[in-house]
């Protein structure tokens, strides 16, 4: 089978690689792809986005599956482009349509989602510039701190979380009438605090089956002892040492079941990856957000854990067959260490030379933002590589990943959490 991934990140080339073991894959090709992603696959230089660019790639290659990576294509209806286009409908596409791709697209539209099916999840209330002393009244009602979210994409950067009411003003007013997030924010949801610890959850569905895949944790600040800005992602573990069999009871029964039936009740449909943010409050779960894709760095460690062939997986869906296959996991734990351009979340500098990338090591290199240039491989982005490893403990997991940054990977101004796994 001939297979197209969409994207340019560590998850893609962490799907990349999982696609390239299988028997079953014939010509595999990434848009636009990575300089991971270019060793074993064929990288296509078409952004995720242009849907016609997009469809000539997938018909001059005799393309019969593609696989969403990003939130941007699906959120932007890529699947319903496909099924409305005579040549393109029997490809087949992983990721939800449009309208259930919203769960991540709006905010608000989750929080209705999730009140509508009686999903646990936080007290919330919405608004505009219109009504923005409404929101400092609803704010006054709340304790400390105070979460805003950006209803709308805000590539990962779009919750702030304050413990100043003034503070939490201000900021409200700097999402919704100075646009600090532009469109992203023209509607912010103020939510209640959750004190707990959080994690994700990871579920395939081809809209009538589902499979819980294994469970991470990532770590979303720059700084040790989760201090600083919010990133993409800094590093990851899976599974979860605190997520017992009795909590992932909950978790499948309280919040996958009516989420996968409230997709079907609202008639949202949705092949692809579900992915959760829950928060562990006391001893139960309650959803922080949903993705409509894989997270990344947790696909880094996710992926590595699952031993099933990822192509039959994928047609499974695309077929809804999931029923039928039984998901195998590798019981080792998996960690993910992500290495970042100096400056980032915040300015940073592209270009630098990576050194260090073609030694052999005991951990498997994701690339994320890296790309080659005139034979060598430099920095594109601001996460610019995960450092995946294997442990029968997450512990010796995570010390192989360290050692193996430290004695082969290098470049200018390179940082890296030195403390994944130190609330575990």
């Amino acid at each position: 089978m001939n297979i197209l991934v969409l994207g340019s990140g560590g998850r893609e080339h962490t799907i990349t690689w999982k696609l390239a073991q299988s028997e079953k894959c014939g010509n595999l090709f990434v848009a636009p792809g990575n300089s991971g992603t270019a060793k074993i696959a064929k990288n296509v230089p078409v952004s995720v986005t242009d849907f016609p660019a997009i469809k000539d790639v997938v018909l001059n290659n005799n393309i019969e599956m593609v696989i969403v990576g990003p939130e941007d294509p699906l959120v932007q209806g890529v699947h319903d482009y496909f099924l409305a286009d005579e040549e393109l409908k029997n490809v087949a596409v992983i990721g939800p349509q449009k309208a259930a791709a919203t769960l991540e697209g709006s905010k608000e539209f989750a929080k209705e989602f999730l009140f509508r099916h009686n999903i646990p999840t936080a007290a919330y209330q919405s608004f505009n510039a219109q009504n923005v002393e409404d929101g400092y009244a609803f704010l006054e009602t709340l304790n400390p701190p105070y979460v805003l979210k950006a209803d709308g994409l805000a590539a990962g950067k779009g919750v702030v979380i304050l413990n100043d009411l003034e503070e939490a003003k201000a900021e409200l007013k700097r999402m919704l009438v100075d646009a600090k997030f532009g469109d992203a924010s023209t509607k912010v949801v103020i939510e209640e605090f959750l004190d707990g610890i959080e994690l994700s959850c990871f579920v395939l569905t081809d809209g009538k089956n589902y499979k819980i895949l294994p469970t991470a944790k990532d770590y979303k600040r720059i700084g040790e002892g989760d201090t600083g800005l919010n990133t993409g992602g800094m590093g990851a573990v899976s599974p979860v040492p605190f997520a017992d069999q009795a909590f992932l009871d909950k978790i499948e029964n309280q919040i996958v079941k009516p989420t996968i039936e409230g997709l079907q009740k609202d008639n949202l449909p949705y092949k692809g990856f579900v992915f959760i943010g829950l928060i562990k409050v006391g001893d139960d779960p309650k959803v922080i957000e949903y993705n409509v894709r894989m997270g990344d760095p947790e696909t880094e460690v996710v992926l590595p854990r699952l031993k099933n062939d990822f192509v039959v997986l994928m047609d499974a869906i695309a077929n809804q067959t999931l029923d039928k296959v039984t998901l195998e996991v590798d019981q080792r734990s998996a960690t993910t260490i992500m290495l970042v351009s100096g400056g980032y979340p915040e300015a940073y500098e592209k270009g630098k030379e990576i050194f260090g990338v073609e030694k052999p090591m005991d951990s498997i290199l994701f690339h994320a933002g890296a790309q080659e240039k005139d034979g060598k491989i430099v920095t594109s982005g601001g996460r610019v590589m995960a450092v995946t490893s294997y442990g029968e403990t997450y512990q010796e997991a995570i010390k192989k990943s360290y050692q193996t940054i430290e004695n082969n990977l290098k470049f200018d101004k390179m940082y890296y959490r030195k403390d994944i796994g130190f609330d575990l």
